[in-house]
């Protein structure tokens, strides 16, 4: 029976070993935790965020478009409900108009500031003039209406859907189709410098370039289904936004042509009808159907004015609605459904720029002084960005489990501070949520090589830095913060030891520990992208190496484990069962295994005593340890004995008969020899090697003259002895 031996260290001492750190520093770190009026870069750098405000509620469900006139009055709609709202610039905004339809999805404003809303499904462009009264303006006959915008002549051009077409209306309200495709949808629109149309479709993801003459041109097929947003920069380069898993495999959906990444598409002359094509009832485009988002999450690419396609962004599970430019002419996101706002540094860096609390971002509009209109869904409201930064931001960490009750050290941080401040508190506690029951926020540590933390001991820990800018144009940068703790030390523990099988040694035993003060000669890295943790993990394996026969050798294995991960050394006792005092084997071993030589004690029953320590990763005096022992198990080096070994000739048979006794082990194997030839195997009398003692009777076939009959037993610990009968 095992028994847990009594702690050797005294349990009145509470912190001691190794000292850990906690680091904070990557996106994935400062995501987990809580934002407020600051942004974050996808290298881990926070930042205060540009300031943002609501701006008008519309108390609609959700706004699908956004539009601006020459005084600054914004026009905003959405649904359900067709109603189009107009929002000055002191925000005291209403509705201006209420269409039939069961939703907006399409704004424009003409030169002389006459507003155009597009009703969808089944809808009517209206224009709303001063007066507010709306009048049917255009009837493109089409099932959704996705995009509307004017050119320099003040021809509307209008996106939809069901059959593909891009329609022109000149000023007088006459208009046909300009551009049709085979694609169900063109579901988003924009001009470049040239004067040219670039739009994305759905479902089969091209981007396309429209001349003023109608011809169109695949600038690039998108790897997803729906491209939902386009945007041209000043470089000329197309921006556009992606989303949804396309169909591979099997035939291509009715009237989709097989498109390389650019090419070629078919298109009819201006004015005239295109032939009747079989198309599928299609549902209309993403929408805010699901709040999970659209299956495979977006994709943005940048289209260079060469024509070669470079991804700059993705995201799993954010569904990009809206693309826009801030005044430093980076690429602005606008996604759902967390209501997070991108912005794009570089093809390898982006930053979360914002977090606005309504579920979707759904269209951008320039404003005036580098300010961004940016109007949501879940619910329909409207906010400005810009163009200042917030004065004041946090970013308040995770909950940290040191796993045990722990000393708070130093707390420090890295940062630019940029003639501003970052003040870093903490707060720690004994439950895994900050409660009431939490300590108070600390005093704020100001200076990057940072202070003690005077939250009190505790299993769980909280940081949050504030930043402060100095009024200008300049945000600080923080990059990583770093707390320091001493876990309570706990003992360690031995959980199992095992006897191995007798005659089988382990290799020698590894090289002992090297010294705290001396750095390891090797260092084995994780992959990269998987940082490494300062918390502990246990070694709860066993794995123990394979072992070589070695005649009269035993050994031993143990399962150890240190809650605080301290380096272990264990010391292996040994006593008779009858005896009372232990005697040392092995001291200070660093393997969870041993071997020794078992024919320097006498036969008998015996145990061992495992003691593990966690000495060599605390100072003198503060180590704690643990024992256990293992099961009783023999040391048995004595052969069997043979006796009554006799034999005798009858007719043409030899017959022998012979007792052997173990004194402490089965006998399990008996054999003979006729006449130097090779053993052969013989039962028991009773056909079962099962006792310690056993008789054997023989009968072999011998013809005349003498012969000499061998014959050997082994017991359970592979100890054979030998006896011979000679019969003339």
């Amino acid at each position: 029976m095992k028994t847990v031996g009594l702690t050797l260290a005294a349990v009145c001492v509470l912190f001691a070993g190794q000292t850990k750190t906690w680091s904070q520093g990557e996106f994935a770190d400062f995501e987990k935790g809580i934002l407020k009026n600051v942004s974050l870069r996808s290298d881990g750098l926070v930042m205060l965020a540009p300031h943002s405000r609501e701006l008008f509620d519309t108390s609609s469900a959700y706004l699908w478009a956004l539009a601006r006139d020459s005084k600054g009055n914004l026009y905003a709609g959405g649904g359900t409900g067709a109603k189009l709202f107009r929002i000055p610039p002191d925000g005291k905004g209403k509705v201006l108009a209420d269409l039939v339809g069961l939703e907006i999805h399409a704004i424009a404003v003409d030169s002389k500031d006459r507003v155009y809303a597009a009703t969808s499904p089944d809808g009517k462009i209206y224009r709303v003039t001063g007066s507010g009264k709306p009048e049917v303006f255009y009837d493109p006959k089409a099932k959704y209406i996705w995009a509307m915008l004017f050119d320099s002549k003040d021809d509307l051009f209008v996106a939809t859907g069901d059959q593909g077409e891009i329609h022109r209306v000149t000023p007088d309200g006459k208009g046909k189709v300009f551009f049709k495709c085979d694609e169900t949808h063109v579901r988003s629109m924009t001009l470049d410098a040239s004067g040219n149309l670039i739009v994305g479709t759905d479902p089969g993801g091209l981007v396309l370039r429209v001349s003023p003459a109608g011809e169109g041109f695949v600038v690039y097929q998108m790897p997803k289904r729906e491209v939902t947003a386009v945007a041209v920069a000043r470089d000329g380069s197309i921006y556009a936004a992606a989303v949804g898993n396309r169909q591979t495999g099997g035939p291509a959906p009715p009237g989709l042509p097989a498109l390389q990444p650019s090419g070629q598409v078919t298109v009819s002359a201006p004015g005239t009808p295109s032939p009747p094509q079989a198309r599928p009832s299609a549902p209309p485009p993403t929408s805010f159907g699901s709040a999970g988002g659209v299956a495979g999450g977006s994709e943005v690419y940048r289209i260079e004015a060469s024509g070669n396609p470079l991804r700059v962004w993705s995201h799993a599970q954010d569904v990009v609605y809206a693309i826009a430019f801030d005044s430093a002419g980076r690429v602005i996101l606008g996604a759902g459904n967390k209501g997070n706002v991108y912005r794009v540094e570089s093809p390898s860096m982006y930053t979360w720029l914002l977090h606005m609390p309504p579920s979707q971002i759904t269209a951008f509009q320039q404003g005036a002084g580098g300010r961004l209109y940016v109007a949501t869904g879940n619910v329909g409201k409207v906010y400005e960005i810009g163009p200042g930064l917030e004065r004041e931001g946090s970013v308040e960490s995770e909950v940290f489990d040191s796993t045990m009750f722990s000393l708070w050290g130093r707390v420090s941080f890295e940062a630019k501070l940029n003639g501003g401040q970052v003040a870093v508190t903490t707060r720690s506690g004994n439950l895994d949520e900050p409660q009431k029951n939490w300590s108070a926020w600390s005093a704020p540590v100001t200076t990057p090589k940072g202070g003690r933390v005077s939250s009190p001991a505790a299993r769980f820990v909280q940081w949050k830095a504030t930043l402060t800018s100095d009024g200008g144009a300049h945000s600080p940068e923080l990059e990583s913060v770093d707390v320091a703790y001493l876990p309570k030390n706990v003992e360690p523990r031995i959980d199992e030891v095992e006897i191995t099988p007798p005659n089988y040694k382990f290799p020698p035993p590894t090289a002992p520990l090297v010294p705290l003060a001396q750095p390891s000669q090797s260092l084995t890295l994780p992959p990269l992208g998987k940082k490494t943790t300062s918390s502990f993990s246990l070694d709860l394996s066993g794995a123990t190496p394979a072992m070589q026969f070695a005649k009269g050798m035993l050994g031993a294995r143990w399962l150890a484990s240190d809650p605080n991960g301290d380096s272990l050394v264990y010391t292996v006792e040994i006593r008779g069962v009858n005896e009372t005092e232990w005697k040392p084997l092995k001291d200070k071993l660093t393997d969870k295994y041993f071997s020794w030589d078992s024919t320097t004690f006498p036969d008998g029953e015996y145990r061992l005593r495992i003691t593990v320590s966690d000495s060599p990763s605390n100072p003198p005096g503060e180590a704690l340890a643990a024992r256990l022992e293992s099961d009783p198990f023999l040391i048995d080096n004595t052969p069997p004995r043979i006796t009554n070994l006799a034999a005798t000739r009858n007719g043409g048979k030899l017959q022998a008969r012979w007792h052997a006794a173990d004194a402490l082990n089965n006998v399990v194997r008996a054999e003979y020899s006729l006449d130097g030839g090779e053993w052969t195997v013989v039962s028991p009398v009773g056909k079962l090697s099962d006792s310690p003692e056993l008789d054997y009777e023989l009968a072999v076939d011998a013809g005349p003259g003498e012969h000499t009959l061998a014959v050997r037993v082994r017991d359970d610990y592979d100890n054979t002895a030998t006896e011979k009968a000679v019969v003339r």
